[in-house]
């Protein structure tokens, strides 16, 4: 590694444990089959655990999430 690339990456290494963990987290969104009352539904939550919605199906619920411009990650 030259001089020159050893610049281009020290922004980066000066990221904290904390900012790492929340990088590129307001653009995710989490979809998760729960039950209630009997019924299979799929919850949806912000990258930070806060329930944002809910949805019958889950491709609906994919549907919802990136139609808000976040990606649809799957929990299990």
């Amino acid at each position: 590694m030259n001089e020159d690339s050893h610049k281009t990456l020290s922004p980066w290494r000066a990221m904290s444990v904390q900012d790492l963990a929340l990088w590129g987290m307001q653009d995710i969104a989490y979809v998760k089959r729960v039950v209630i009352n009997d019924e299979v539904c799929w919850s949806i939550h912000s990258a930070d655990g806060s329930n944002i919605g809910m949805a019958p199906a889950r491709d609906l619920a994919f549907a919802a999430v990136s139609q808000h411009d976040l990606e649809p990650v799957s929990v299990h």
